[in-house]
């Protein structure tokens, strides 16, 4: 049985998007591009025939994926949570005790983690220790670097 994929409202959004883009501009496009390679004659010795060829197959796998993906997704509303335990989806503040800094990290599935735009995963091991903890914890996690440990002053749902 298929696992679901848990999403936020944002990324399945996006999700939609570029599988949209993919089946009304890219895969039309590729067809067309083959189309005019092949005008170009000889197909054993044309780049631009197995150039568009390779391309093809990157788009109609990943039309695949996508489709497959939204399938399974399941869309997280917290509008109706009251924002007092970290759950996925939750933008949390936590204070790291070693380093005396504030830190925010949103908690999303692992499409969407990207530490630059401070989202984290939902299982990696902040995400993990994270969530199920309430506003004020103390949270202890294991990390490559050794052992961080962090208090939670703040947790919004947006």
């Amino acid at each position: 049985m298929s696992q679901t994929v848990p999403l936020t409202k944002e990324s399945y959004e996006a999700l939609q998007e570029d599988l949209k883009r993919l089946i009304k501009e890219e895969r039309p496009k590729v067809i067309q591009d083959i189309a005019e390679a092949r005008a170009h004659g000889d197909l054993s010795e044309n780049a631009e025939y197995d150039a568009a060829k390779n391309r093809q197959g990157f788009i109609e796998g990943r039309i695949l994926e996508l489709g497959d993906k939204l399938a399974r997704a399941y869309v997280v509303d917290l509008s109706n949570l009251k924002p007092d335990k970290v759950v996925f989806g939750a933008t949390v503040t936590v204070y790291d005790t070693a380093t005396e800094e504030e830190l925010t990290y949103k908690i999303v599935g692992e499409d969407e983690a990207d530490i630059k735009q401070g989202k984290i995963s939902c299982t990696s091991p902040v995400g993990k220790a994270l969530i199920g903890h309430k506003l004020d914890d103390s949270v202890r996690v294991s990390v490559p670097a050794g052992v961080k440990e962090y208090e939670i002053i703040e947790i919004r749902y947006e």
